[in-house]
């Protein structure tokens, strides 16, 4: 599968996602889609896809959306999954049904030409935060939707209220160096945190009735298999794995004594749940 559209200004998200955090992605889909499937439940129930709509799944990774929204625009409907990852775009296609009405292409939202006014739902589950320049980007996804669409995403809230990341990264810090935090606008998972800054970008793509809804949930990062689980996860995957990446398997090892240790405090049984915080934002197209 090769990249039908890019913005040079997102060239940076596409290398990295082509690279070895979208292998993992890919090699991890069942835990994350596990892990995540709290915020993937409530962003659904919000989105209400109905029979015989067409919707577009951004940063659909590994298609475990696209297909659920899938199935519930049969009969009738049909669904978009977009994404810049061949890694991840080629797990979406291996598990996607043969008979399920879904396509799956590579491409940057910000520059793909979307069928005009054709979608009745713009949709993503933590797959928008990632634009160099979201407000165009948004404008861009806008004109692939029909007059009166609506738009569905989830991301996250400020990394304080988020501990089932920021945790483990403190405790890995106590042995790695801390990476550079990226700017509040920067692309990252925390770069629409920020509620003013949401908003101002979609009023200026061309949404109205923009909401955004504050949800509070327990992630199990051991996704039912326990404290060792938990690790793996947190050390595999988020913050704390990219303060690892490159480190020395003394400090790996130490780093993920001193991730286990605190994770132990929120073990009950097999699980090891943590808070997150995330916006449900929704709004109509103009």
């Amino acid at each position: 599968m090769s990249l039908l559209a890019t913005d040079e200004r997102n060239a940076d998200q596409v290398a990295y996602w082509n690279g070895p955090p979208g292998e993992r992605w890919r090699a991890r889909q069942q835990d994350q889609d596990t892990l995540l499937a709290p915020v993937t439940d409530v962003l659904l129930q919000r989105a209400a896809p109905a029979a015989g709509e067409r919707a577009l799944d951004i940063g659909c990774g590994c298609g475990t959306t696209s297909i659920e929204l899938a199935r519930r625009v049969m009969p009738g409907g049909r669904v978009v999954g977009v994404d810049i990852s061949a890694p991840m775009l080629q797990r979406a296609g291996e598990r996607a049904p043969a008979d399920l009405p879904v396509d799956f292409i590579m491409a940057d939202a910000t520059a793909y030409r979307f069928d005009p006014a054709a979608a009745d739902l713009l949709f993503s589950r933590f797959g928008v935060m990632f634009f160099a320049e979201p407000q165009k980007s948004f404008a861009n996804m806008r004109r692939g939707l029909r007059r009166g669409a609506r738009l569905a995403f989830a991301c996250w809230r400020e990394p304080r209220k988020n501990p089932w990341l920021m945790l483990p990264l403190e405790e890995a810090c106590r042995h790695v160096p801390r990476p550079p935090a990226p700017g509040p606008e920067e692309p990252g998972p925390f770069a629409f945190a920020d509620e003013r800054r949401v908003r101002g970008i979609l009023d200026q793509a061309g949404f109205r009735e923009v909401r955004l809804e504050p949800v509070d949930l327990a992630l199990d990062i051991g996704v039912g298999r326990g404290l060792e689980a938990a690790v793996e996860t947190v050390t595999g995957m988020g913050p704390a794995s990219r303060a690892l990446e490159g480190q020395p398997p003394d400090l790996r090892t130490a780093a993920a004594q001193s991730i286990r240790a605190a994770l132990a405090r929120f073990q009950v049984g097999n699980t090891v749940a943590l808070p997150g915080a995330v916006w449900i934002v929704s709004a109509m197209s103009a």
